[in-house]
């Protein structure tokens, strides 16, 4: 029989508790085992930001990245301090506008790739005003 495992009972915050931890219920008719975590929540904040005062959300406007599973009205969640590299999904600062788009370095070019085939690809020269503000690490959309 496997040790039963012991929760405080003030809330310590959820960053290292995982859907994995939940042990299965059984079909036997007793206490269904969500019942013992009943008073624990998952706090948003502790799970998907992971330095606050770098952190900021943004909602997306148009489809250029539909491919990769952001739309329209989405909240992009946005880190300051991660370090932008090929492949990223960064938020760009071109010319005084703000981009989103997955960056592409190759030797020493740099590309803004758009997830739609409506829109091109953005090849920045030396003389682009080209900034990358911030990386998108998650991406909060409605479903239906």
């Amino acid at each position: 029989m496997d040790e039963e495992k012991f929760y405080p009972a003030s809330y310590a915050g959820s960053k290292k508790f995982t859907q994995w931890d939940v042990p299965t219920a059984n079909a036997t008719g007793f206490g269904a085992a969500a019942d013992d975590y009943a008073e624990r929540g998952i706090d948003l904040n502790e799970q998907l930001i992971q330095n606050k005062t770098a952190t900021f959300f943004f909602r997306m406007n148009g489809d250029a990245m539909t491919g990769a599973g952001i739309f329209a009205g989405d909240v992009l969640i946005v880190d300051r301090s991660i370090k932008a590299v090929s492949g990223k999904i960064i938020i760009a600062a071109v010319d005084g506008e703000l981009l989103v788009r997955r960056l592409q370095t190759v030797m020493n070019r740099i590309s803004l790739l758009a997830e739609n085939k409506r829109y091109g690809n953005m090849e920045l020269g030396e003389f682009s005003d080209y900034k990358p503000w911030g990386v998108v690490t998650y991406v909060i959309h409605r479903v239906g």
